[in-house]
């Protein structure tokens, strides 16, 4: 990284902090009255999230993070996402029988489950269940999120990780969340393939090397 980039992203980080203070200090007022004490938690894990996000723009691929705080970071945005613009609710269940580690950064791994629990609930409108697995075999560390809606259209599976591909009528739904993920898991070294599966619903596959993992 050059010196002009790396100053770039260190007057971001620094600017995009006196934002979350500022948030922070909101919710810490609002906090005061009952009646917002669930908005102002809201607010604080946000701000949070932003922190470790911002955070991880200088953080390096020899860093590595517990795949289960990962996760629950993840489900626990999605959740509030979810909860405070009126979307569908879901209900998670895990696979996951080892200790698993993810190299590089934990808040860019958190990105790549936020977004795949939100694109599962976005596209199931009365509610979604995800099953998340977890496996390590011959050095690969392979990663599944599995859910039961509809599924994803035919016509556009070969096309799925490319920006401005989506299914979603909402307006404003930009098609960008799932090229967010391809994205994080090729600077990681990895791969992720999208498909249907039977009786219903889309699975996402991560496959990543486990070398270099402490």
């Amino acid at each position: 990284m050059s010196g002009d980039s790396e100053l770039t992203v260190e007057g971001l980080a620094h600017d995009l902090n006196n934002v979350f203070e500022t948030l922070s200090e909101a919710a810490e007022v609002l906090a005061t009255d009952g009646k917002w004490t669930k908005l102002a938690k809201t607010i604080k894990r946000s701000v949070q999230r932003g922190e470790r996000i911002v955070a991880s723009l200088s953080e390096t691929i020899s860093e590595h993070g517990d795949l289960s705080e990962i996760l629950d970071n993840a489900a626990q945005h999605a959740t509030d996402v979810l909860t405070f613009t009126k979307g569908t609710a879901i209900q998670y269940s895990r696979q996951v029988d080892v200790p698993v580690s993810l190299p590089g950064s934990p808040a860019a791994w958190e990105r790549v489950f936020v977004n795949l629990f939100l694109n599962a609930a976005q596209a199931n409108p009365q509610g979604v269940a995800v099953e998340i697995g977890a496996a390590l075999e011959g050095g690969v560390i392979t990663l599944t999120v599995a859910d039961d809606g509809p599924g994803i259209p035919v016509g556009i599976l070969p096309t799925i990780f490319e920006p401005n591909v989506t299914t979603k009528k909402s307006r404003g739904r930009r098609g960008l969340g799932l090229h967010i993920v391809q994205s994080i898991v090729a600077e990681h070294g990895g791969t992720v393939e999208a498909r249907n599966h039977q009786p219903k619903g889309a699975i996402f596959t991560v496959r990543l090397p486990q070398a270099g993992l402490s």
